[in-house]
């Protein structure tokens, strides 16, 4: 209970002004900030598998092999290295590039200019994944 200890005037049901702040709105905006923060920060750790290479290096005088490069042009160009290739024969020129038992288990790199269309890109992915080459990676480099 409270009551009015200071004098001032005014009638019986004057209430006056009340210079207190009231706490009550700011308690509820806290608590339904914090409901909200308690709910999203766990949908926000979501760990995503990365298929990382190991960080050892190699032993001194051992041959570092190249990796295998796809190159897209804007144009439309498509090159495994140096060699001119295209959409329908790139599973084929890789394996060749690749010269391995089973080339569908080496790791690809892909290279794409900047003008290059999302089109053509997602090209030249779906055809190698659907040739059994999921070890795909992407080159991004700085400007």
């Amino acid at each position: 209970m409270g009551a009015k200890l200071g004098g001032g005037g005014g009638g019986k049901f004057d209430l006056g002004q009340n210079s207190e702040i009231n706490v009550t709105p700011f308690v509820d905006v806290m608590l339904v900030l914090l409901i909200i923060f308690m709910v999203s920060i766990p949908a926000a750790t979501v760990s995503i598998k990365l298929d990382l290479p190991p960080a050892i290096p190699p032993p001194p005088g051992a041959k570092i092999e190249e990796p295998t490069v796809i190159n897209i042009q804007g144009g439309g160009g498509i090159f495994i290295g140096e060699a001119a290739t295209s959409v329908a024969t790139l599973p084929a020129d890789l394996a060749r590039k690749l010269n391995k038992p089973d080339p569908t288990q080496e790791r690809v790199y892909i290279r794409a200019e900047r003008t290059v269309r999302y089109g053509d890109f997602m090209t030249v992915m779906n055809t190698l994944q659907g040739n059994g080459y999921f070890q795909v990676a992407l080159i991004n480099e700085d400007l």
